[in-house]
């Protein structure tokens, strides 16, 4: 799985929307100044959050971005999934099957790869959005 900066300011801003949950929507331009984002940059990252249903967004004068679910209800693993997709460590690897390299690759790589990549998987999906907030 891949952590860029993506998955890091999408992080920061839905916390931002867990803190405000069941309250008034949070307008991008706020989230943006105050977690010192590219409006730009984070106009593409909740793209990818709406498009994976854990934000929607509210139209008119108050208009902006609420969480849809409770933030006890989402675990990071589909945070950092709806931001990066589901990416595997090595391109050695596709989904649960094992993909070599060329015929004569015999490496075990993969192995400790699929453990590490299960590790991080389960430990995200074991943190909530409640448990980031104050």
């Amino acid at each position: 799985m891949k952590f860029s900066t993506k998955s890091t300011y999408g992080l920061r801003a839905i916390i931002r929307l867990a803190e405000n949950f069941g309250q008034n929507s949070l307008s991008l331009a706020k989230i943006a100044k105050e977690e010192d984002i590219s409006l730009k940059y984070l106009e593409r990252i909740f793209s990818g959050l709406k498009k994976a249903g854990l934000v929607r967004s509210e139209k008119g004068v108050a208009g902006g971005y609420v969480l849809v679910e409770n933030p006890k209800k989402v675990n990071i693993l589909k945070v950092v999934e709806a931001l990066e997709g589901k990416n595997q460590p090595l391109h050695c690897f596709s989904g649960e099957k094992k993909v070599y390299c060329n015929p004569q690759c015999s490496c075990k790589v993969n192995f400790v790869l699929d453990r590490i990549q299960s590790a991080v998987n389960s430990s995200l999906k074991n943190i909530f959005l409640s448990d980031l907030i104050s």
